[in-house]
């Protein structure tokens, strides 16, 4: 009789594959999930351990062009180093495929994205905008987590070959992100000579009249002003005080936190001429590009010497390790879904506040879908989304009879009704819901799940039903959202 006491446990294997600017690399992690509720109490599945079980070595990105991916090398590549591991697709659970840098510009980087996910395991993925970029590598490099252990307010500084990925945290809690076009690759040589200067760096040169060229030594002085000027440009978007000049290297928004940052953090290929942590050999580091001077030019730079400085626990592998490891949270256990239905990957969230008002909230639901298809499937192709109720009050029996009857009504509106009715709730209510949705009308497909905390706007992947009777989830913010 003791046997329906012993706490739940399940081991599941999850990868994180990051195919960056420069280099390629990936992760194979184990997760270990426990019941941690008493036997009498509703089960609450929680990851209790995370152990890294293998790390590649790092590859240079293989590319077919300067704008297309080399699909068919990184799938070899990927092959290659689970056999290595010692796994086969089959046994990944979760975990993110993440393009990164200037590859995510690449004409076929959803195309890698979407191949990967399919011949990669029983995948969820991410194709990281730069905000997810820069939060995945605050997360592998230990900013995070270091934020959250002092209260201090601190700025990951994420940089690899295309871009510099900045996250500020406090408390552990995201304050904002920023993206700059600073990496290492920006200008590449070969023989001693210039052989690429990116656009962002060209209209730098042109603001300064500077004639800086193909062909041109490696040694021209112009270059060390431009790695001296990006490490400037680091210390006044720490500051929120970038200039007009600065324009050029900006990608996407300005800097979006309010707080001052206190300690600052460095992680990415361009950290790692900094700190020197991998052994020599693991990787190709041959240096034909500015990466080496803008190491020096950080190091040396006054303006950021105004922060104090936080070694990271890693420095190339922050984001393959973030991505592998810190990109899963689990579903509460009392859930309704339909297996056949999962994994289900790239949902957009759209969240509807009940206020603790039911009455007030049912009413927002019709209009919500609608609006809902009109952002996510403007098109009607059939893009479904999942609904994020919050707020809910409690909720008798007849409560939730009339939540499913209102729920079945308004996806009608959707061009595909008969898609799955994806609900993510944050309390309790996942199981009661889904079962009185589908007594309601049994031919409607349900995925129904609680104890998941999204933002409106973010994306997520939910991937199949584990033993322990939870689904994995990963959620993307794709964009960051004040």
């Amino acid at each position: 009789m003791l046997k329906r006491y012993d706490p739940q446990k399940e081991n599941i294997i999850s990868a994180g594959i990051d195919i960056g600017t420069s280099t390629t690399k990936l992760v194979i992690s184990r997760f270990s999930l426990m019941n941690m509720a008493g036997g009498t109490h509703m089960p609450r599945i929680e990851i209790i351990e995370k152990e890294v079980l293998y790390q590649s070595p790092i590859y240079r990105t293989p590319l077919l062009t300067a704008s297309s991916i080399d699909i068919e090398a990184v799938e070899r590549l990927v092959r290659a180093e689970y056999e290595s591991a010692g796994i086969v697709p089959g046994d990944i659970k979760t975990g993110a495929v993440i393009i990164t840098g200037e590859t995510a510009t690449k004409q076929n980087a959803e195309e890698m994205v979407h191949y990967l996910s399919d011949h990669a395991g029983d995948f969820l993925v991410a194709t990281a905008g730069p905000d997810l970029e820069g939060i995945i590598a605050a997360k592998g490099s230990g900013a995070y987590e270091f934020s959250k252990r002092t209260g201090k307010t601190v700025a990951n500084i994420d940089i690899g070959g295309g871009t510099a990925n900045a996250a500020v945290y406090r408390s552990g809690r995201l304050c904002g992100t920023c993206t700059l076009h600073i990496g290492g690759r920006l200008i590449e040589f070969a023989d001693g000579k210039i052989k690429s200067i990116s656009p962002p760096v060209q209209k730098i040169l042109r603001q300064w009249g500077a004639d800086l060229k193909i062909g041109d030594s490696r040694n021209h002085p112009i270059i060390k002003k431009l790695t001296d000027n990006m490490a400037e440009v680091i210390g006044r978007m720490l500051r929120r005080e970038l200039q007009e000049n600065d324009m050029p290297l900006l990608l996407g928004h300005e800097p979006n936190w309010t707080e001052n940052i206190e300690f600052i953090m460095f992680s990415g290929g361009i950290s790692e001429c900094l700190y020197q942590y991998e052994k020599a050999g693991s990787s190709p580091a041959q240096y034909d590009d500015i990466g080496e001077v803008l190491a020096q030019s950080l190091r040396n730079c006054a303006d950021l010497a105004f922060w104090s400085w936080e070694k990271p626990e890693e420095t190339v592998r922050a984001t393959v390790l973030g991505a592998g490891t810190q990109t899963t949270e689990i579903s509460g256990a009392t859930i309704h879904v339909e297996g056949h239905e999962l994994p289900i990957r790239n949902l957009p969230v759209y969240q509807i506040s009940f206020n603790h008002d039911l009455e007030k909230g049912i009413h927002l639901i019709q209009e919500s879908v609608k609006k809902a298809v009109e952002m996510y499937d403007p098109q009607k192709e059939g893009q479904n989304f999942a609904l994020y109720l919050t707020a809910l009050p409690y909720l008798g029996f007849r409560d939730i009879q009339e939540l499913s009857s209102v729920l079945l009504k308004s996806i009608q509106a959707k061009p595909k009704p008969e898609q799955p009715l994806i609900v993510v709730l944050e309390s309790d209510h996942a199981k009661v819901l889904g079962q009185t949705i589908k007594v309601q009308e049994s031919k409607q497909s349900i995925v129904c799940i609680d104890q998941i905390k999204v933002e409106h706007g973010d994306y997520i992947d939910i991937g199949s039903l584990l033993q322990t009777n939870v689904v994995p989830v990963v959620i993307k913010t794709l964009t960051f959202h004040q």
